[in-house]
């Protein structure tokens, strides 16, 4: 068996080793998911998956500090933030089980004309089938248990492909669904070159494609699925935030420092441009660098480290680049604007970066939040929509109308009022529009997209 080894980002230590699936062992697996989900008769009853997935929140419950370490250690997501990712990943099990209560159909009316007399109707929920999972690299364990746990619930069979940088979650999260009674070929995982997993997303006996990464790949793969699988694809934004002159300073600043350095900004909905007045950009530009300047940077397994590392040292490399390409262009850098290491860079805050600048234009996934001054609210809309990507965007105001003037104008799938960007809650739906992305996830969402209705219809003399 082929294996390889999965290495810290922050300075290149070997955190583990797992096994490395060839194009053969892919389409075995992918042959297994076909033929446990078409073996009707060992289908798992719905109660019989409820006491599976509350084992799963057991046994996770039981290892929140070893889960947590192999989170950060793999990803490089702080210490902090990736124990309230396992704990989210437990409630997103809950949320699931919970969900299968409230999974149902409706009637559909009957009886209203003569063509349909002598009928009733009613629709309810299949699972849609073999479900193909491509996941990303930021949250490796919160996303796989968004990928995988709705499709159980629902009864569909899995393959998970994580990301070769952070396998180590995905691989650990089927163990945890097979110790907790769930039979084999229902949840699969594969760790796989290019070739292979494109043979996964785009397999005919794949149903359903959900998708979390780069635009251009996922972009890529929706053209080449087979005809009838149904695809979800999660990309990622530029996320524009616009503070009015009535925003309250000291909610704002927190707020814009967690949502733009969160995981050292490597989050699809990261806070990366905002509009500020110009009546405030001064006292923004140097309260938000403050709190930037604060911010403890450093190895992702120490308890205070609040910045970790970028996921290699070529995601550095870019972020440099890009940075030095915003200042060549006119910008001002505020704070940051180094990098600390090969692996870390400097928290950065970036004053009116050109509009057609990298760091104003594509998503920097990195620590930059750049900041833009207007005069005009109706001219930073504007600027906020000019890009093809469209995910989640922000307002700061208490102006009640002017709330909800920038929650109608800006476009996204979601507008967070007098909060950052990044917030998310796994009961929500969550999902990019335009080259954003297809579909809306979220625990929930996920399970009505991995399920077809089925109607039923009935005719009887004596209705």
């Amino acid at each position: 068996m082929n294996t390889i080894e999965v290495t810290s980002p922050f300075d290149g230590k070997v955190v583990g080793t797992v096994p490395f699936s060839s194009v053969e062992e892919v389409t075995q697996a992918i042959d297994l998911a076909q033929d446990t989900f078409l073996d009707t008769k060992n289908h798992l009853p719905k109660y019989k998956r409820v006491e599976i997935l509350e084992n799963v929140m057991n046994i996770m419950s039981s290892q929140i500090e070893e889960l947590t370490n192999l989170c950060a250690s793999e990803g490089g997501k702080p210490y902090i933030d990736s124990k309230v990712e396992i704990q989210r990943a437990i409630n997103g099990v809950k949320l699931a089980i919970e969900h299968l209560g409230a999974f149902e159909g409706k009637e559909i009316a009957m009886g209203h004309t003569a063509s349909s007399a002598n009928r009733m109707a009613y629709t309810f929920k299949e699972p849609i089938g073999v479900v193909a999972a491509v996941s990303a690299f930021n949250h490796p364990f919160n996303l796989a248990v968004h990928q995988v746990i709705p499709a159980l619930a629902v009864g569909c069979s899995v393959i998970i492909k994580p990301a070769t940088q952070t396998p180590m979650s995905a691989v650990k999260l089927i163990e945890i669904l097979e110790e907790a009674g769930l039979p084999k070929g229902w949840a699969q995982v594969v760790v796989c070159g290019r070739e292979a997993g494109e043979l996964l997303a785009t397999s005919k006996k794949v149903n359903f494609l959900t998708f979390i990464g780069s635009a251009k790949v996922g972009w890529y793969l929706n053209s080449k699925v087979a005809n009838g699988t149904r695809v979800a694809l999660e990309h990622g934004g530029v996320a524009p935030v616009i503070v009015e002159k009535d925003a309250c300073l000291d909610e704002l600043i927190p707020s814009l420092s967690k949502g733009g350095f969160y995981h050292a900004g490597q989050v699809c909905v990261s806070v990366q441009r905002v509009y500020v007045h110009k009546d405030i950009i001064d006292e923004v530009a140097n309260k938000l660098s403050s709190a930037a300047q604060a911010l403890v940077v450093g190895d992702q397994m120490d308890p205070k480290t609040e910045v970790g590392p970028l996921i290699n040292n070529d995601e550095v490399n870019r972020v440099e680049q890009w940075v030095d390409e915003a200042v060549e262009k006119g910008a001002k850098i505020l704070t940051g604007g180094k990098r600390i290491s090969d692996s870390l860079y400097e928290p950065t805050v970036i004053l009116n970066p050109a509009d057609d600048a990298l760091v104003s234009t594509k998503e920097v996934f990195g620590p930059v939040v750049c900041l833009y001054s207007y005069d005009d609210i109706e001219e930073a809309f504007t600027r906020a929509n000019s890009l093809e990507v469209s995910f989640q965007a922000a307002v700061f105001t208490k102006n009640i109308d002017t709330a909800l003037l920038a929650v109608k104008r800006l476009n996204g799938t979601a507008v967070m009022v007098n909060d950052h960007t990044a917030f998310r809650v796994d009961w929500m739906p969550f999902g990019g529009a335009k080259a954003s992305g297809l579909g809306m996830g979220g625990i929930l969402h996920s399970m009505e997209e991995m399920s077809n209705e089925k109607l039923m219809v009935i005719k009887s003399n004596v209705l």
